[in-house]
Order: C-alpha cells, then structure tokens, then sequence
C-alpha cells in the first residue's frame, strides 16, 4: 500500500527518510515542494491515497483534514508522528482504514511510543469493524456498528454467530445468548430473522434470548453469479433485473464477490456496469473452459450455434469455484444463476 508522507520542517524529512526503508511512502514535503500548500494537498491525497502520514504536530495534522473527513469507512488512515519521533499517534480511521495498525508499524520503525485511543483496543476486545476488516466483510449499517462497540465498552454481554461457523468467537463476545445486550451475526441473506437463528442447534433457543437487543449484520462476500444475455443488453434493465433477482431469492448484493460470463462477453457494457454497480470481479471464461462442464446442464441450441457453447450460467459458476443455489433463471433477454463459495 502506497502511504503519503507530509512534512513540514527538515527534521520531518529526516524522519520520512527512514520510514522509506521500511516502507513504500511518497514524500510530499514542505521544504522540497514550491507553493506548498497544506490544505491543498491534504485535500488531493486524501482522495488519492489510503493512509497519510504527518509528521508535525497533531494541532497541524487535525486543521489539514477537517474539512475533508467525510465516514469512518471511507476515510484514509491518518497517522501523526511529531518531529522529535517520540509519538506515533493514530489520529483517524483506526480500524477499517488502519491507523492503529500502520501507527504500531511505524512506532517499531521509530522506536516510537504508539499512541492508539480507541476504546476496543484498549479494553482488548474486537471492535464490530475490526471483524469486519479481517475477515473481508461488509457492515451493514454503520450506526448500528457504533451502538455495538459502545456496548463493548460498557462490558455489556454481547453475542456472536456466524452462520457458516467459519469464524472463531471474537475477544469479548460470547455463544452464550442468556442476557445479552447485542448481537453480531454474520450472513449473505438480505433479511435474516435474528430471532429464527435458533435454528441452529448451538444457538441454544436464541429465540427468547435476543428479543429487543440492538443487533448488526455483516455481510460475508461469498456469491457468485453465472450471467449470459443477448448482445448490447442495457446496463439499467441488467442491473435492475439482477437486483429484482437476487432480492426475491433473499441475497443482500453486497454478498456478490465474483460474476462469471463468457469471453465473447468480455466487452459487454452492461456486465460490466453491473461489476462496477456490486462492487466485485468480473471473471472470463474461453468457450473451451465452459464446454468441459456444459453438458451437466440444460443447453441451448441456438446459444451453441451463436456463440459455440450450449451454456453459460451455470458452468460460470462452477469454474469460479462455487456450488450452485438456483437454476438458470430467465428474465428480459438475460439469464443468470447464483452461486456459493463455501471457502468464504
């Protein structure tokens, strides 16, 4: 990860030089740059990169980015390190942009004494967006997030499950659903009934358990979608249709991490909008891949005489990988099947 640097003195510049030996920094430096300007270029950095070092005092580092700070999950990292390198200081988005993270590094580098005020933290226990982060989920409602940890940090008892037991139980929560105040549950479902999770039989009757508690889902990336459609589809009508889709099966479509289409679609505007709208990976399949799997599917023969394949959907999800969890669906001129990563 790139980091920009700011300094203001030439004992900064120093300091900058050896953090560039550890890591990969870009100086921006008061005493090298014509017309410095700091808000300027606090401004332009803070767009550009994902973490920013100042090296100054914390005063100087918190006018610069004032006026720039916009959510905890879209802001870069700000780390400040005064100019004797007796502190490295996490100053902003400590947990999902990394400050705490990248201010212990940069202590070690400087033998530096690590300044990190987050609550969580100091109480030794995970934060809702530290799960998140290190086990590459979505949050899905960030003020929800925030009511959780205040919990935590009030030593209220608070529960966890993740419903593929994938991951192990986070410092400070509990499996053990008697009095707790909040719940973290982990889920590629749009609408999960928390208190239907008693389903599970380790769950333990949660039914009763976590009536009224203030709740927050995390959304695991692990679908996929097998899409094919007829050439020069519309971007909103596949976007539309895709949502109106994956909503009636119940799957929140944050939770897509891959869609998978053939090669001739590779240049298909509206797929590839669509990756852009999900926020995930469009994957290319040759018309060779997707024949050693075709035939364990409903083909078309039109389609194989079009394109020379008799299936796409279906075969898309198998080589990302995953299980299928519907059919082909025809909808509009496309059709399209969704997938699960069990890995996830």
């Amino acid at each position: 990860m790139k980091i920009a640097v700011i300094s203001v003195t030439k004992s900064g510049d120093a300091i900058a030089e050896k953090l560039k030996n550890f890591l990969d920094i870009e100086l921006y430096s008061k005493e090298l740059i014509e017309n410095f300007r700091l808000k300027e270029i606090t401004e332009k950095l803070m767009k550009e990169y994902k973490a920013i070092i100042f090296i100054s005092s914390t005063g100087i580092a918190v006018r610069a980015i004032a006026e720039y700070i916009t959510s905890k999950d879209k802001d870069p990292a700000i780390v400040v390190v005064d100019n004797s390198s007796n502190f490295a200081i996490s100053l902003l988005s400590g947990h999902l942009g990394g400050a705490n993270e990248l201010t212990l590094q940069v202590s070690k580098i400087l033998n530096s004494i690590p300044v990190i005020t987050t609550a969580t933290d100091n109480l030794g226990v995970e934060a809702p967006d530290i799960i998140a982060k290190n086990n590459d989920l979505i949050i899905d409602n960030l003020k929800d997030a925030k009511q959780i940890a205040a919990l935590l940090v009030n030593k209220e008892k608070v529960g966890f499950i993740d419903l593929k037991s994938k991951i192990s139980l986070p410092k400070g929560y509990t499996e053990n659903f008697d009095g707790v105040k909040g719940l973290v549950y982990v889920t590629h479902n749009l609408n999960e009934d928390i208190h239907e999770l008693n389903n599970i039989e380790k769950n333990n009757k949660l039914n009763e358990k976590v009536k009224g508690i203030d709740a927050l889902k995390l959304i695991r990336k692990d679908i996929v979608l097998g899409i094919g459609c007829r050439k020069n589809f519309e971007p909103e009508k596949m976007r539309d249709t895709v949502e109106k889709l994956l909503k009636e099966k119940n799957v929140d479509k944050r939770a897509v991490k891959f869609i998978g289409t053939v090669e001739i679609k590779k240049d298909e505007k509206a797929i590839l909008k669509l990756g852009e709208h999900l926020g995930c990976k469009v994957k290319i399949f040759s018309i060779e891949e997707l024949k050693k799997t075709q035939y364990k599917y409903e083909g078309s023969n039109f389609v194989e005489k079009t394109i020379g394949v008799r299936a796409v959907c279906e075969p898309c999800v198998e080589l990302l990988g995953a299980r299928l969890v519907s059919e082909k669906i025809k909808a509009n001129g496309m059709t399209m099947c969704i997938g699960e990563l069990d890995t996830f």
